[in-house]
């Protein structure tokens, strides 16, 4: 188990940390421009090579008479920078953390736990996981949060918090026909499987996360892999 704080008294006013949405879209429209200064740079090389792939698209660019070109390119580069930075913004996550609640928001839903509920809050990877005194995962959600001034906040308002996921030892890497599963879960996990294949599903895989908690089962990924474990009564 990851080193915990020792819990302070909860401050009584909300404190709300989510990431910049000026910060992301910006970030994002200055890498599509970038990407657009340097394609037709990139297409004129191509085609100098002896044999070049998609070389029908780059005689096609290159063609297009300068500044023409590269104006053209860094515009619609910073077009697919600024939708990339806009669906950014609307999957990063935001937390409000009070001396008796706490709030998570993604995708403009938000899950809200008493402080009752929470037993510890930890950092897996690029994830922030609650857990419950039984074990049970209540929320498990890619964060892009300074993670020492999440877990200074949560402190200051008497939440304990690890370094890592106290349980992970306790997961096993998941394949079809696993022994050991409630009955139901190993069809859930074949089909979050195929959802994870695709970031189009991203909300199905969500919804088979919470159908598979419903079953006692925990799961958490790595990349494309699926790990689990059963939760935990104490």
């Amino acid at each position: 188990m990851g080193k915990k704080r020792v819990p302070q008294a909860g401050a009584g006013k909300d404190t709300e940390l989510a990431e910049s949405a000026w910060v992301i879209t910006l970030f994002c429209v200055a890498c599509g421009a970038g990407i657009g200064a340097v394609l037709p740079l990139l297409a004129r090389l191509l085609l100098k090579l002896p044999w070049a792939p998609l070389e029908g698209p780059a005689e096609l660019l290159t063609s297009i008479p300068e500044p023409a070109l590269t104006l053209g390119t860094v515009a619609v580069g910073a077009l697919g920078g600024l939708l990339l930075g806009l669906s950014a913004v609307h999957e990063s996550l935001s937390v409000r953390v009070s001396g008796t609640h706490l709030a998570l928001t993604i995708r403009d839903s938000t899950q809200e736990f008493t402080r009752e509920e929470i037993a510890v809050l930890c950092r897996d990877g690029k994830q922030l996981v609650v857990l419950a005194r039984d074990g049970m995962e209540l929320a498990r959600e890619n964060c892009g949060l300074p993670w020492q001034r999440l877990a200074d906040t949560l402190a200051e308002h008497g939440y304990r918090w690890a370094e890592e996921d106290p349980y992970r030892a306790e997961f096993r890497r998941w394949v079809p026909g696993t022994p050991g599963l409630p009955e139901g879960a190993d069809a859930l996990l074949r089909a979050r499987a195929q959802a994870l294949k695709s970031d189009d599903d991203a909300e199905d895989a969500r919804e088979l996360r919470r159908e598979l908690l419903r079953l006692g089962v925990v799961v958490r990924d790595e990349e494309k892999r699926q790990y689990w474990r059963p939760a935990r009564q104490n």
